[in-house]
């Protein structure tokens, strides 16, 4: 089977901490996406994501910086996965979060890229906009 590799990179405005948390805590990670997730940070842990769309297997957790996971679709050839990796920046006012994710499948590569904007980056803009105006209207 061919495959690709993907390379990410999007800014976040919200501390590295934060983003950490949204992408590793169960609760706000089912709050961002909309979709239920199970997840740990502990390495070895198993883990899914947007109703168990995703899963996969926390390969490496490094608080605030890193998280590396064996990461595929329900949709993925039976037993193939990929290397997800996100490493976690201070930039200005946020994160520069970078994305790489070895081993897409090639007939999949065009949906996973555009997953990741649509499903993640963009629902994680949104979500930290909305609580910073609830936020900025409750301290009024």
């Amino acid at each position: 089977m061919q495959t690709k590799n993907l390379t990410q990179q999007v800014e976040i405005p919200a501390a590295p901490h934060e983003v950490f948390e949204m992408l590793l805590d169960p609760e706000r990670h089912s709050r961002f996406t909309g979709a239920h997730a199970a997840i740990s940070r502990r390495v070895g842990s198993p883990f899914t994501a947007y109703d168990g769309w995703i899963e996969g297997v926390q390969m490496e957790v490094v608080k605030d910086r890193l998280i590396v996971q064996k990461w595929r679709g329900k949709d993925w050839p039976k037993g193939h996965y990929s290397i997800a990796t996100f490493t976690l920046a201070p930039s200005g006012a946020g994160t520069r979060i970078t994305l790489t994710q070895r081993g897409i499948p090639a007939g999949l590569f065009e949906g996973i890229s555009a997953g990741w904007h649509e499903h993640y980056w963009d629902k994680m803009q949104k979500s930290l906009d909305i609580d910073r105006r609830l936020w900025g209207a409750r301290s009024r």
